[in-house]
């Protein structure tokens, strides 16, 4: 699935003193209050004598329907006049709305398109996106070496998602020969940030020794992590492994997983 991001908005508009921004200034105000009817009006002239900053925010007002009715055609209007300036948040959302059909039929090539030129300007959700794309097909020929490019690229930047794709990629061969070392590295950076399903995939190398040494007791660890997400398929891993385990390993991988903290918190997708 397309990934969507929850943009912080306000935290995009820099504070400055120069009286021809105020209404900008005074739209991010409005909108930090909840006052959406008094950000629009503030941010409209703005978008009209085309402030790129200030069309992107009448774009996010329009998805989202705040002080206006929920709109996806405005919010493409708005947010291609923006994109069209090099706003590389707003190509990301203009690449969206083709990704997800809202407000015009679903494009993949259209998508791919304003993905690529966010991801130029290294915007990390749009390289994300294209390797989506790449791996499954989608308004591309599949490729799993640009899906592999993209998805390091936007692991690089401390993409969670993207982490975890390129372990998987290494641990099942997706276009590169399998390597369960260079695997354990990816899901390993996804894991420690709260991915689920990167644990539940370390769970399984650790109980097979697939890369790691065999450690039931790391194993166990990492599904009970996985299910503490909402995995399943972890919890009934970790169930019938714990049939294996003598009751003093059990207790270890669980004074780990209970003493485990992410590294940052993880951002649900």
């Amino acid at each position: 699935m397309i990934l969507v991001r929850a943009i912080a908005l306000l935290l995009s508009i820099v504070c400055l003193a120069t009286p021809g921004w105020t209404d900008l200034n005074a739209g991010g105000d409005a909108y930090t209050h909840g006052d959406y009817a008094t950000a629009f009006r503030e941010w409209h002239q703005l978008a009209e004598e085309g402030d790129s900053q200030s069309q992107y925010n009448l774009g996010w007002l329009y998805l989202y329907g705040r002080g206006v009715p929920q709109d996806y055609a405005q919010a493409r209007q708005w947010y291609k006049k923006a994109a069209a300036q090099g706003l590389a948040s707003a190509q990301f959302n203009l690449g969206q709305l083709y990704a997800n059909g809202q407000g015009v039929p679903q494009d993949y090539a259209q998508a791919r398109r304003w993905y690529e030129k966010a991801a130029a300007q290294g915007d990390m959700q749009s390289q994300s996106n294209l390797g989506w794309l790449y791996f499954y097909g989608r308004g591309v020929p599949q490729d799993y070496a640009q899906a592999r490019r993209w998805y390091e690229k936007a692991a690089a930047q401390g993409d969670t998602s993207a982490a975890m794709n390129v372990g998987i990629m290494y641990l099942e061969g997706y276009g590169v020969p399998q390597d369960y070392l260079t695997a354990l590295f990816w899901l390993r950076r996804a894991a420690d940030n709260g991915m689920a399903m990167a644990q539940g995939k370390l769970g399984v190398m650790y109980q097979e020794g697939w890369g790691p040494t065999q450690d039931y007791v790391e194993a166990h660890k990492w599904y009970n992590l996985a299910a503490s997400y909402g995995d399943k398929a972890a919890a009934d891993l970790r169930d019938a492994l714990a049939g294996q385990m003598s009751p003093a390993q059990i207790a270890e991988a669980q004074k780990l997983a209970r003493e485990w903290k992410p590294k940052t918190p993880s951002v649900p997708r």
